[in-house]
């Protein structure tokens, strides 16, 4: 048995299970001091919370656990801290205890018993829950290693002063009552009824759906299956009196809140004189999402949202669901631009999703910013940066529109204007092919006059970007612009003017009616609840719905690859045409494209020519090929130069391969199969690299 001062040597438990009990760890004994013969474990700090479910979820007495005490200490306050000295020191009781009003309650003796142990008073509202349970534990966030914590479990069964079962399935007195079950509803349950109530789902709606839902489950059988009406009601009183304003101050209205829902702030840094605003938020469900479905999968930045009129920009990371669906899994607010601040919060965003899940790992991130430091990106999510593209492809076409009425002399302009980010003519000086550009179209003076004075400054730096990254098709350009038009419609409408200057509305904005129509969406997608309740801007997703358009009513004429047809789904008789077919900058002339945005059209005729091979690799992989050529025709000489060259033809064949599987999947345009057969034409770095 090891004393108090032999803790540090135990091992570190992290059991691989989001939430995990006491089952899932080994305990050991403590021998002498106040805590002789108590059960003790380290696990890290950051799973307290998971350990804490894990115990409620007790299947033989179903419980939750209250923090019945707390206290936290300043890093420097104490000069020779114990080996078991906190930072934090919290100390949870099951809320069955400790007081006992199972006596009282039925009539049996004087009641004279019944002042709390705990000091908290009567407890008002809780007295007909209270069963005199002992079961409690202390969690310690050592001083000395902070990323740790001690479990000490002072009483891990669930029973009275007697020793006694005191209520769950093992306590006879408890069968067919609540007592049962746990005290209270789960934080899921309250999050799905706040959720329905949010987008305006009435109570009696909400009532008759969880009865349905019991009905077909056959019974209760956990606490959530007794939601009641009052419970509703209760909630449904909690949205209606909830305000954004907590503070007549915006700053100290956003510090109370950040106080309140700290479970769902991932980081918080205050505005001072040499630090920038810093809040980034992820609820429960958005973290369930992101590891649900960016596992394997793809992550993308919308950046800056909101720059021109909300007293700070919103960063968004998303999600896409199996319809096509942008989710947010998280938000970042910041006084700075996002890659100032970048540092400070992402590798915590990291670090919450891999306490989660150590397995969990993206296959890309897409930047939709290239003044984003994307090596601290990568070595933050371990995977592979990609460019993308689509607010620069919207804010030009959609100036393009406004300023210039014919619709060939749209089309040639915007096909220039992805030459000019993407054709390798424009070497390491993009300012020729600019300066070409408005020579040809010397009459459009109001777009270039536009040009001139919003973009000539940064295109180098796109440019530049373009040839370090690979860059996306098309296809998820029309899942973030959904995003991006949902954001807009719901934040920056005029009658909320008055509201934009304070973060506080912001974030609450977000949090509760915007969190809940993503949460909506997602649950009637997955149950088929709700669907007449559904945002039917959800269902507009151009990615989804050229999903749906048969190869058969695509026309393309391979030899001439300057316009495409596309029938129309609901009128056969009409043909839309999409120019430059397969590139980013593709046009066509439907209703929905000639508002700016990127319209089914486009994305299918996209995917047509990537099935035909008719499409142009990105210029990325263009670069890659031509490193690749170069080191295969002209080996050096130089044994050790000659190593260092194999090496790099190493990493960049896998780095082809890599972009062959994003290829694969949709999200990059296909490389030129021609690179293995001109490899296994030297054959010396060929066998030296095998």
């Amino acid at each position: 048995m090891p004393r108090m001062e032999d803790i540090l040597n135990l091992p570190v438990q992290d059991p691989l299970y989001p939430e995990f009990s006491a089952a899932h760890i080994n305990w050991v004994k403590l021998e002498g001091g106040r805590q002789g013969g108590d059960d003790i474990a380290l696990i890290p700090f950051a799973r307290v919370d998971d350990f804490v479910k894990g115990e409620s979820s007790n299947p033989e007495c179903p419980a939750s656990f209250r923090i019945e005490s707390r206290r936290k200490r300043p890093v420097g306050s104490i000069a020779k801290p114990r080996v078991d000295g906190y930072l934090e020191y919290t100390l949870y009781w099951c809320s069955y205890g400790p007081e006992d009003y199972r006596e009282s309650d039925s009539g049996v003796g004087d009641g004279t018993s019944t002042k709390p142990a705990s000091g908290k008073g009567s407890r008002p509202g809780r007295r007909h829950m209270m069963r005199g349970c002992l079961c409690h534990f202390t969690v310690k966030r050592l001083y000395t290693r902070p990323l740790l914590a001690l479990i000490i479990y002072n009483q891990r069964r669930h029973v009275d002063k007697s020793g006694a079962p005191c209520h769950g399935l093992l306590d006879r007195d408890a069968v067919g009552t609540r007592a049962m079950y746990a005290p209270r509803i789960s934080d899921e349950l309250r999050q799905k009824v706040m959720s329905m109530l949010y987008v305006g789902i009435s109570l009696d709606k909400i009532i008759q759906h969880h009865a349905e839902g019991m009905q077909k489950q056959g019974g209760p059988q956990n606490r959530d299956d007794f939601l009641t009406r009052n419970d509703v009601r209760n909630m449904e009183r909690t949205v209606r009196n909830s305000s954004h304003e907590l503070h007549e101050n915006d700053e100290c209205s956003v510090k109370i809140w950040v106080q309140r829902h700290q479970k769902h702030v991932f980081y918080f840094q205050d505005n001072s004189g040499s630090e920038p605003f810093v809040l980034g938020i992820q609820t429960d469900w958005q973290l369930q999402q992101m590891l649900r479905y960016g596992n394997n999968s793809f992550i993308s930045f919308h950046s800056s949202f909101g720059l021109k009129k909300l007293k700070y920009p919103i960063c968004s990371l998303l999600v896409f669901n199996s319809s096509q669906n942008a989710i947010p899994v998280a938000w970042i607010i910041t006084s700075s631009s996002v890659g100032k601040a970048i540092h400070k919060w992402i590798v915590l965003l990291c670090e919450r999703l891999r306490t989660k899940d150590p397995r969990w790992r993206p296959n890309a991130i897409l930047l939709d910013d290239p003044s984003l430091d994307y090596s601290i990106i990568r070595e933050a999510f371990q995977c592979r940066i990609l460019l993308c593209a689509w607010h620069v492809r919207r804010t030009w076409i959609k100036k393009l529109l406004k300023k210039c009425c014919n619709i060939e002399v749209q089309r040639e302009m915007f096909k220039q204007l992805g030459w000019i980010l993407y054709c390798t003519k424009c070497g390491p000086n993009a300012m020729d092919a600019v300066e070409e550009l408005m020579q040809i179209f010397v009459d459009q003076c109001a777009f270039m006059d536009y040009f001139k004075s919003h973009w000539l400054a940064s295109i180098d730096m796109w440019i530049n970007a373009i040839k370090s990254l690979s860059v996306t098709t098309p296809e998820p350009h029309a899942a973030i612009e959904s995003y991006h038009l949902k954001l807009k419609s719901m934040l920056l409408k005029e009658n909320y003017a008055n509201f934009w200057p304070r973060v506080d509305w912001l974030i609450h904005a977000l949090t509760t009616e915007f969190h809940s129509l993503y949460w909506l969406d997602q649950y009637s997608l997955e149950t088929g609840y709700f669907e007449n309740l559904r945002d039917n801007s959800f269902s507009s997703n151009a990615w989804y719905h050229a999903l749906h358009i048969p190869d058969v009513d695509v026309i393309l004429d391979e030899q001439n690859l300057h316009l495409a047809k596309v029938l129309s789904q609901t009128d056969r008789s009409l043909v839309y045409t999409v120019s430059n077919p397969g590139s980013e900058f593709s046009l066509c002339d439907c209703s929905w494209s000639r508002l700016g945005n990127l319209c089914k059209h486009v994305i299918k005729v996209a995917t047509f020519c990537r099935s035909r091979q008719v499409a142009r690799p990105s210029l990325s992989a263009q670069v890659y090929k031509q490193a690749l050529l170069t080191l295969l025709h002209n080996p050096p000489d130089d044994p050790l130069v000659l190593d260092h060259t194999i090496l790099h033809v190493a990493h960049l064949q896998q780095d082809i391969k890599a972009l062959e599987d994003l290829s694969n999947n949709g999200l990059l345009q296909p490389i030129a199969p021609d690179l293995s057969s001109q490899m296994a034409e030297n054959p010396l770095l060929f066998q030296r690299i095998q």
